[in-house]
């Protein structure tokens, strides 16, 4: 039987031939969605406490999105409840040049998770096939090999980043990401709230605006990434973005049900670890009480 997470999963699970600006940017799913999302952050909670436990596998989170999307809170929020020991976030600036100097993927290796942990990227590895692709020119001040960047090369590149995932599911590291899908209206009107907001002020990018004048590169190479690299090993989840504890909410039922499919539990202790166990309790038990 199919249970409620199950079924919002698959209703925001790209399906493979299918166009994302056909895909909604909002949607009226729960009553009340603040509500949904702190029973979700609870249920997150008690997955992540075993899943750290078991220390067998990890996971890695990807958040894409445009601008403004929500990315920031929603990771806040969805993971509100979550040990800081079993999960780290990392967002990814303009690499440095020791980062130039290795391969594109080489800075995101560095930062996968480890075994029972919870790995989130803000943005990631899909910067490079994003927003390299809308603004080339970035490609020819990094010293690559190749000259030409046509097709061919933005096949290899999708084709390195399957690879890359397909190793990381092999290995235990299951990847989910997560497009959270924002109309550019509803962008218009974040950042217009972002400026007349003091304490917001610090936010506030002048390339932000610069980018809206190429949403429609943007969402053209969304649509390549996202066909080219959902897999069933790492699947993509396009996101109404427009109302944010409605996308809150449905990002954090999507966690619990994929780390739920992990089927994380407490180990069973060995022989030994028994031994000592009742030999500690032996011990606590002989002492005088104070």
């Amino acid at each position: 039987m199919q249970s409620a997470g199950d079924s919002i999963a698959a209703r925001f699970r790209y399906t493979p031939g299918t166009a994302i600006f056909d895909y909604p940017t909002r949607v009226d799913l729960f009553d009340d969605p603040k509500r949904h999302l702190q029973g979700l952050v609870g249920e997150i909670s008690d997955l992540q406490e075993r899943f750290y436990a078991q220390s067998r596998t990890s996971l890695l989170i990807v958040f894409q999105g445009m601008d403004a999307a929500g990315k920031d809170s929603t990771i806040k929020h969805v993971t509100s409840g979550v040990n800081p020991q079993g999960f780290q976030v990392f967002n990814f600036r303009q690499p440095t040049y020791k980062e130039i100097d290795h391969n594109y993927l080489w800075r995101y290796w560095q930062a996968m998770p480890e075994r029972g942990r919870i790995g989130i990227f803000n943005r990631s590895h899909y910067e490079e096939v994003l927003v390299v692709r809308v603004h080339p020119d970035i490609l020819h001040a990094r010293r690559l090999p190749q000259q030409d960047f046509d097709e061919r090369f933005w096949r290899n590149r999708f084709q390195d980043i399957r690879s890359l995932e397909r190793h990381l599911d092999e290995n235990g590291t299951k990847v989910v990401k997560f497009f959270l899908n924002l109309s550019k209206d509803e962008q218009k009107r974040r950042l217009w709230k972002r400026l007349e907001n003091p304490n917001k002020l610090w936010k506030f990018d002048p390339r932000d605006i610069n980018e809206r004048q190429h949403w429609n590169d943007y969402q053209l190479a969304y649509q390549e990434a996202v066909t080219a690299t959902h897999t069933d090993a790492a699947p993509w989840y396009l996101i109404p973005a427009d109302h944010k504890w409605t996308m809150r909410a449905i990002v954090a039922s999507i966690v619990a049900t994929e780390l739920g499919l992990l089927e994380p539990s407490y180990p069973e202790p060995t022989g030994k670890q028994v031994a000592q166990i009742n030999w500690a309790r032996e011990q606590l038990a002989a002492e005088e009480s104070p």
